[in-house]
C-alpha cells in the first residue's frame, strides 16, 4: 500500500480537475497529516496561506506565468523533457482556474551559505512531501512549484506577507483528480546506477 503511493503520487497537472471545488476540511485534513514531518530541532517552520478568492489567484497566476516564461526562455530543453515542459506550460496556462492554491510559507529568510539553505529549505521540502501524499491518498493532487518565488517580493505585497520576516517556499495547486490509470510515475534510473561506496571518485 505506502509503496503503491509512493510511486505512483507524481506532478499531477494536466489530471487536475478544474470544476469540482476542494472541501476545506479535506484539506485541513491533509495539512494535518503533513506536518508531523521532520524538521531541524523540531522547529516545525511551515506556514500555509490558502488561496481560494478568484481575483487573488488570477493575481498570482500571471506572477508565476511571467517566472515560468522567464524560466523557459533560459534553457534549452532536451527532448526527453519536452513533454513534462508542455505539461509545465498547461499548468501556468490554467493556474488561476485551480480550486485551491496552498503557499507554503517559513518565517525568516534563508541565507546564502550551502548549510543554512539546506537547513532552511530541508526543514520545510519533508512537510511538503507528506503534503503531497496525503492529497494523492483521497483523491486529490498537486505538484511543488515555485516559479512565482522570481516576483516573491510583489506576490508579498498583494497577499500581505511580511516579506522581512516570511519566505515563501512553494505554491501547490490543488484539485481533485480527474480519472486516470494511476500508474506509476515515469521512467527512473535504478539506483543501483546513481549510487557510489565510500568515495566518489571510486565508481
Amino acid at each position: 500500500m505506502a509503496a503503491g503511493l509512493l510511486t505512483t503520487t507524481r506532478a499531477f497537472r494536466r489530471r487536475l480537475d478544474l470544476t469540482r471545488p476542494v472541501d476545506r476540511q479535506d484539506l485541513l485534513d491533509c495539512l494535518d497529516i503533513a506536518v508531523h514531518a521532520p524538521s531541524g530541532t523540531n522547529r516545525q517552520p511551515w506556514r500555509f496561506l490558502v488561496l481560494e478568492d478568484p481575483a487573488i489567484k488570477h493575481e498570482v497566476a500571471e506572477f508565476y506565468r511571467k517566472g515560468f516564461a522567464a524560466y523557459l526562455s533560459a534553457r534549452t530543453p532536451r527532448p526527453d523533457q519536452l513533454r513534462d515542459l508542455a505539461s509545465g506550460r498547461y499548468l501556468a496556462d490554467h493556474l488561476h482556474e485551480v480550486p485551491a492554491l496552498v503557499l507554503v510559507c517559513s518565517p525568516g529568510r534563508p541565507a546564502a551559505s550551502a548549510v543554512q539553505l539546506a537547513s532552511f529549505y530541508g526543514s520545510v521540502y519533508p512537510m511538503v512531501w507528506n503534503l503531497l501524499l496525503a492529497l494523492h491518498s483521497r483523491g486529490l493532487g498537486s505538484t511543488l512549484t515555485t516559479a512565482h518565488l522570481a516576483h516573491e517580493r510583489e506576490v508579498a505585497e498583494l497577499l500581505g506577507i511580511p516579506f522581512d520576516d516570511i519566505s515563501q517556499v512553494a505554491l501547490l495547486p490543488v484539485a481533485h483528480l480527474k480519472p486516470g490509470t494511476g500508474s506509476p510515475s515515469g521512467p527512473r534510473t535504478p539506483a543501483a546506477e546513481l549510487t557510489r561506496w565510500d568515495r566518489w571518485d571510486d565508481a
